[in-house]
């Protein structure tokens, strides 16, 4: 199994020994190393990736207010010269926090909980999820799945043969499925990227449904799906 991550730190040299720590740990994949909340914004919008190690005191954004603010964030460990931002980070949901000057040794007992985190929640090792519906549980993969719909306080999942309806929030299931897989062209809905067989206007053409692409996440929809797939005349 391989995580890939960015490193975020607007210190050039923290971020550089950083990256020295990750390159030593095989199953760690540095994608990119960048020094602010904008750059690794244009980063997360050209790459999904599965972890973050984001600085908090930064230029511009917090790594706090980065991580509130973006939309299905990548979990995070934060590196922080500053210990007050424990409670807030792990009220965040983060996997660890590390305090600066980072050992070696401290990177990678924070490495290994991210390996324990995602090795439990591998698509080739679980390629389903088990939805509640009236009075079972319904057990659909994910490969299986067209879109979801979000509907008030219920979200339906469409399959070739299948509707199913639960109790559930659109950002709740969307944290069940793999993001790599799955992305949001419309607040109402998640759409299988495998499942779109045209894509037209603002339209995404799924199974024999139309799913709508929102106009302000238009960019960055296409980008995700055409991932340098786009053959020209």
């Amino acid at each position: 199994m391989t995580i890939q991550c960015v490193i975020t730190d607007d210190e050039p040299l923290a971020g550089k020994g950083l990256k020295g720590y990750a390159d030593k740990i095989g199953f760690l994949e540095v994608i990119a190393v960048c020094e602010d909340a904008i750059e690794l914004n244009t980063i997360l919008k050209q790459q999904p990736v599965d972890l973050l190690f984001l600085d908090i005191e930064m230029p511009y954004m917090t790594g706090i207010e980065f991580l509130k603010s973006y939309p299905n964030p990548p979990k995070v460990i934060f590196t922080t010269a500053y210990e007050q931002y424990a409670i807030q980070g792990f009220e965040l949901d983060v996997l660890d926090y590390l305090v600066k000057p980072v050992s070696f040794e401290r990177f990678l007992k924070a490495a290994n909980k991210a390996y324990d985190y995602f090795s439990t929640r591998q698509p080739g090792e679980q390629p389903y999820i088990f939805i509640k519906t009236d009075s079972k549980l319904e057990k659909v993969l994910f490969n299986d799945i067209l879109f979801a719909e979000a509907q008030g306080n219920y979200v339906t999942f469409y399959t070739a043969d299948r509707k199913i309806m639960t109790h559930a929030t659109l950002k709740s299931v969307q944290e069940k499925l793999p993001p790599r897989q799955f992305l949001q062209p419309h607040k109402s809905y998640l759409v299988n990227i495998n499942q779109i067989s045209a894509i037209e206007g603002n339209m995404l053409h799924v199974g024999k449904q139309d799913v709508p692409i929102s106009k302000y996440q238009k960019e960055e929809v296409l980008e995700r799906i055409l991932n340098n797939k786009l053959l020209k005349k």
